[in-house]
Formats: structure tokens, sequence, C-alpha cells
């Protein structure tokens, strides 16, 4: 498996495989081609058909430096390879210099054609959860403890920062107000969750009140196209920094507890991308706020101390219980359902740790199983579930 470097990536929304990918590969297209005075930019299946929602344009156009480039949506050629696929062509003088064919494959990551997945060596020997508990347990050892084995003692400044990243966003989340951009007229409820208390409200209330909150604050800046952190895509960012900054405030946890919880949920969070996948495009929601869920589930056992079976079980029944889950956004926006999708699947990652700390031994699926399955069933899923908006909500909605 690759760092985690690769799943935590700190960037601007709304979409990691639909701005962070594109703009990405851009700028990686116009350092190889420093002679060109324009570029043309045609984009395929789910990138074309949610691309003007997901602010792709836009984000190809800051990536070139505001030279010349035509952007054109073709939603009528298959995408075999991959259902996020970009060509960018390369012009000088007017006539075409280089042409090269792009996939953003889930998480902010680009490949081109031709190229394995990514170009980056590999840092964890082993690539199932069962391989990585059993090696934990032979030692006596927490999941974090494996990453730092990994990946070095380093690894903690640069948790630091996405930390930082993470809290920043939700700081700004639960403080603006306003319509979100793209035409659905759509109200940040952050800062109103987040101040909306009650003289009687009783804990559960609370509980999910913040929480909530904390998740809305950070999907809506997402929305917007503020600084976020993948965790492990864009549309899925607010899930785990809401459940680490509700613990925080309910437990007192420190700095050091929760980058070693978040050292955790990458572990999660990178199974799932080696063995399946993270991309909506490619698996339905169920790849990007399942998986999210399974890390911020994984990362509150962990803060709990709980044993690696309870962790399993957290993380497993969360992905579980996403199953099949569409990824259907109205109007090619990060919106809707995505912001309160966030919230929910928040909510549902910390019942997950209360369930997994009573019956984890009782459980009959591995998550290894889990992410197999996750992955079949995504790939059954029609087409128009994936990302494109053109069923589900997406299809139903009509202002």
């Amino acid at each position: 498996m690759k760092s985690l470097r690769h799943l935590y990536r700190i960037g601007k929304g709304p979409s990691s495989s639909h701005t962070m990918g594109p703009y990405s590969a851009a700028k990686r297209f116009m350092k190889g081609n420093p002679e060109a005075d324009s570029f043309t930019v045609i984009l395929y299946g789910s990138l074309a058909k949610t691309g003007a929602g997901h602010m792709t344009d836009e984000a190809l156009r800051e990536a070139f430096d505001r030279l010349p480039c035509e952007i054109i949506f073709d939603t009528k050629t298959e995408t075999p390879t991959h259902p996020n696929t970009l060509d960018i062509i390369a012009h000088s003088g007017g006539r075409e210099v280089a042409r090269e064919r792009f996939f953003s494959v889930g998480g902010g990551a680009v490949i081109a054609e031709g190229e394995t997945l990514p170009e980056t060596s590999e840092v964890y020997g082993m690539s199932s959860f069962t391989q990585i508990s059993e090696y934990c347990r032979a030692r006596d050892m927490r999941l974090w403890q494996y990453v730092e084995e990994c990946e070095g003692e380093d690894i903690w400044d640069y948790l630091r920062e996405v930390w930082k990243a993470m809290d920043a966003a939700i700081s700004r989340g639960i403080s603006s107000e306003g319509v979100l951009h793209g035409g659905l007229g759509l109200m940040r409820k952050a800062r109103y969750l987040f101040r909306q208390k009650h003289i009687d409200e009783r804990q559960e209330t609370k509980t999910n009140r913040l929480i909530c909150a904390y998740a809305y604050a950070v999907s809506e800046e997402n929305a917007a196209g503020g600084v976020i952190v993948t965790a492990p895509t864009c549309g899925a960012c607010g899930v785990l920094p809401a459940v680490l900054k509700f613990l925080i405030g309910k437990e007192g946890f420190t700095e050091d507890d929760i980058i070693h919880a978040l050292a955790t949920a990458s572990l999660i969070g990178n199974l799932i991308k080696t063995n399946a996948s993270i991309s909506g495009a490619e698996c339905g929601c169920q790849a990007e706020i399942g998986t999210a869920c399974a890390m911020a589930a994984a990362a509150a056992a962990d803060l709990y101390e709980l044993d690696l079976d309870q962790i399993e079980y957290a993380a497993e029944m969360s992905i579980e219980h996403h199953l099949g889950l569409t990824c259907d956004p109205i109007g090619g926006l990060v919106q809707i359902p995505c912001i309160e999708r966030n919230a929910i699947a928040a909510m549902r990652a910390i019942n997950a740790v209360s369930l997994a700390d009573f019956l984890a031994d009782s459980r009959k699926i591995s998550f290894d199983m889990i992410v197999e399955t996750m992955y079949e069933t995504g790939k059954d899923l029609k087409v128009i579930y994936r990302e494109t908006a053109e069923g589900g909500l997406a299809k139903k909605y009509t202002k």
C-alpha cells in the first residue's frame, strides 16, 4: 500500500476526483509542455456529466494560469477504462503540439494512460486487515504504531498539518452564513446547528447536534470550494473531522491522541482504496461515505482504546450498512444529498463504535470480506447511480 499522504490530501473542494484530480493533471501536462500558449481539455464520462456542478472547468482554468483554455464536455463517448477520463491538448502558434489522456482515479490522484497507479513506492508490506491485525497482535502493537513503523516518525508532522486543516475548515464552516453557489439556493446550516442550543437540551440531542454541525461545517466549506482534507475524498470530507472534533470536546483527547487516531483511520481508508475503490464515479457513494464512516469509526474506536477485533467490527459494519448507496448529486453539485450524508455517516460512526464495544466477539463478517463485497456491489450498480447525476435524486428533483 502507498503512504497515507496519498489518502489525506489538503486542497480545494468541492471534489477530489472532479477538481483536485483534473487540476493536478493540467499542472503536470502544462509543466511537460512549456512551449504551449493555449490548451483544449475534453472531459468524458462522469467528468463531463457532473463537471460543471463540481467546478471542474474553474479548476482547470486556474491550473492553466489563465492561459486560453477551451473545455469540451463530451457526454456521449464511452469511458471503458475509467469513468473520470480527460484528454488535454497543447497548442502553440495555432497548431497541436501534444496530447495526453488522464484518469482521475479518486482522492485527488491522477494517472496518465499507460501508467500504473500511482508512481510511488510501496510503504506498507501488507494489504489486508487480517495480515495487519495478526502482525500487530503478535507484537502487542496498536494500529497507529504499525503506521509509524511503516511511514517513519516524520508522519506525525504531516498528520498535525492534516488535523490543523480539518480543524480550520470546521472553524470557518461554523462561522459562515449565506447561500451556496450553484443555483439550488441551499443555505449554509452549520452555524445554525452549532448555535441552536436549548435550555432543556438532552445530552443525546446535543451530541447529534454538535456532530452534525461539524460535519455540515466541513462539507459546506467543501461545497464552496474552500480548503479541506480528502478523507478519503472531498465529497466525504466532513465525516472524520466531525467525529474527532466532537470527541475532543466530549472526552478531552489531546492532539497526540487525535493524530494517532488519524493514522488508524488512514489504514482503513488505504485498505479500501487498495483493494476496492474510494471513487463515487466507480462504485457509488458507498465508496466515499461508506469509507469515511469506516475511517471515523476506526478512529473513534482507537481513541477509546478498543482492541483490534472491536476496531475491525466498527469499521466493517460502517461499510456493511452503506452497501449499495448511490451517488446521485442533484445538478452535479456536492450539496444534495452529499452534505447531509456526511452528518448522518458521522453519527453512524459513533453508533458503530458503541455496538462494537459490546458485540465484537460475535461478529461473522470480516473487514476484508466487506471491502470485497462493496467493490463488487459498486461494479454492479447501474452507471446512472455512479456520479453521473442521471439517476436517483438527481433525476427526480426539479426546481
